[in-house]
């Protein structure tokens, strides 16, 4: 079934119930939207669109932070046979013109927080956007947009006349890589009706549970998992704000009953509650059944820790790709909490395989390249085929990631995908950050690397070092990094010759061990 389809059974079958709600404590206010309203409002932005133009295949940015307008936007897309392109909002102006030049969209659909950020690369996304669409306040609405209300203002908030297919091209979405350049990955209509099928089959979600959500909706990782509750009309709720307090009055106040949490909001809450800053007895917890955690290799200590404060929680992660339609072609699975650490065995409908350098599977114990196959796996990079050949061969998606496969047939993780840094659940590149050190006049030379962290996963730390004669104190450098996104910016510094081995590449696996600083894994 069409991933559409599946909204338009649950706006008839389920019409008057809530579909999602939003909370936003720092505002301290909440709305909700019931399942019929979901399915006519992505009708009218699909008639809207459809009504300026918009052809099946065009593409459309989607641009906004989590909210309740975020998931009818983006159904509104597909129902008009155009391409949702979600972008990270953490993105610059530039990366946002970089993906507009890829994309080659004809309508950007923006919330409050971008104006500045648009209006700094306008010229550069005239060259192909017809249509400017600005979610919010009106009288903050920039004079080169139209309000989303005026948008959608006169047409039907019925289906749509345009067929889809299964095969169909769905969404783009962008991922840096290890480069810090981004490449669309390219999804079709049948990779997110799989997704629906994969979280449920995974965590068994049924009409009477409530999915607390609380990381973006332009990552598949968030997306997906609440599919598993879209595709049985199952309730959500979206939690602005990550604070422990927030996360657990939010799941006490709407009986949230599964809740996926990043690596820090759950130390987070683990330290809360050993401060004794949480009064635990204020709160409805009980029907809380299920926490799982992804993104970022999970701490076994952590999860020990979890267990003596909620010990009649189920418990999984999950390991996956943009390039797999997010999580869940790896997923250690609940009831297998002997083998935290663990990222689990294949998930519902996909293969795995661990394979030397020319693609000889090993045998268990041994660690090689992680590959997996399914109908998760990505049509291909958008307008990138040599990236896409060397990703995808013979239907096997080459993830990467070095790992190795126990006696029981379970995946563990060895090293990830080259050097990318992985903190909070955010990719960084390396490089990215190299370039904007190196930019310095007192700075020679510099590697980055990721360091271990209990509650980020990893650190980005610099290793620096400096032109003859010169130096920076740590402040200095700490001071420069601020025109970098926060979560880019390095947390540790040391200075020292960077070790650069016969063809010039930083011996990187060097630096990890001499700064790498011991965490219990």
């Amino acid at each position: 079934m069409l991933i559409t389809e599946i909204l338009s059974r649950n706006g008839r079958m389920y019409a008057d119930e809530i579909a999602l709600v939003e909370r936003d404590p720092a505002a301290n206010s909440r709305l909700e939207i019931s399942w019929r309203a979901f399915d006519r409002e992505a009708n009218r932005f699909a008639n809207a669109l459809i009504a300026r133009g918009v052809k099946p295949g065009d593409r459309v940015l989607h641009l906004m932070m989590n909210s309740i307008e975020w998931l009818p936007c983006y159904f509104g897309i597909l129902r008009a046979g155009a391409i949702a392109v979600p972008l990270n909002f953490r993105f610059e102006s530039e990366i946002i013109q970089r993906c507009n030049e890829i994309a080659e969209a004809s309508v950007l659909l923006f919330g409050p927080e971008f104006i500045e950020r648009i209006e700094a690369v306008k010229p550069a996304l005239d060259r192909t956007i017809r249509h400017y669409v600005y979610i919010g306040p009106d009288s903050d609405c920039p004079a080169f947009a139209v309000g989303y209300a005026r948008f959608v203002s006169g047409v039907a908030d019925e289906p749509p006349e345009i067929r889809l297919e299964i095969t169909d091209n769905a969404a783009l979405y962008f991922t840096s890589g290890t480069t810090g350049l981004p490449k669309a990955v390219s999804l079709t209509h049948r990779n997110l009706e799989h997704a629906c099928y994969v979280e449920n089959q995974h965590h068994r979600q049924t009409h009477e549970d409530n999915f607390l959500c609380i990381p973006p909706l332009y990552h598949t990782g968030a997306k997906m998992h609440w599919f598993g509750n879209f595709v049985v009309g199952a309730k959500a709720v979206l939690l602005k704000g990550a604070r422990p307090e927030w996360i657990l009055e939010a799941v006490s106040e709407e009986q949230a009953t599964i809740v996926w949490l990043l690596v820090p909001w759950a130390h987070d809450i683990l330290i809360a509650w050993e401060n004794g800053e949480l009064d635990f007895g204020r709160y409805r917890l009980d029907q809380w059944r299920l926490m799982h955690i992804g993104a970022q290799p999970v701490p076994p200590n952590l999860i020990k820790a979890w267990r003596k404060l909620f010990p009649h929680h189920d418990y999984d992660t999950n390991y996956g790709l943009t390039e797999s339609s997010g999580p869940g072609c790896v997923h250690l699975g609940v009831g297998n909490g002997h083998k935290v650490g663990a990222i689990g065995k294949p998930g519902f409908d996909w293969e795995a395989c661990i394979v030397d350098q020319q693609g000889n599977g090993l045998p268990a114990g041994q660690a090689g390249e992680l590959l997996v196959k399914g109908p998760g796996v990505m049509q291909g990079y958008y307008r990138n085929p040599q990236a896409t050949a060397e990703t995808i061969r013979n239907g096997w998606l080459h993830t990467g990631d070095i790992a190795r496969m126990d006696e029981e047939g379970f995946i563990w993780l060895v090293d990830r995908k080259k050097d990318l840094i992985i903190t909070g659940g955010e990719n960084v590149s390396p490089l990215e950050v190299e370039h904007y050190f190196l930019e310095h006049p007192s700075i020679q030379d510099i590697a980055v690397i990721g360091t271990p962290d209990q509650r980020l996963g990893e650190l980005v730390t610099a290793i620096i070092q400096f032109k003859e004669g010169r130096s920076l104190t740590e402040q200095e450098l700490v001071a420069y990094a601020e025109r970098l996104p926060r979560y880019k910016r390095p947390r540790r510094f040391y200075f020292d010759n960077v070790p650069r081995n016969a063809t010039g590449k930083i011996e990187k696996p060097l630096l990890r061990e001499r700064y790498g600083v011991a965490v219990e894994m």
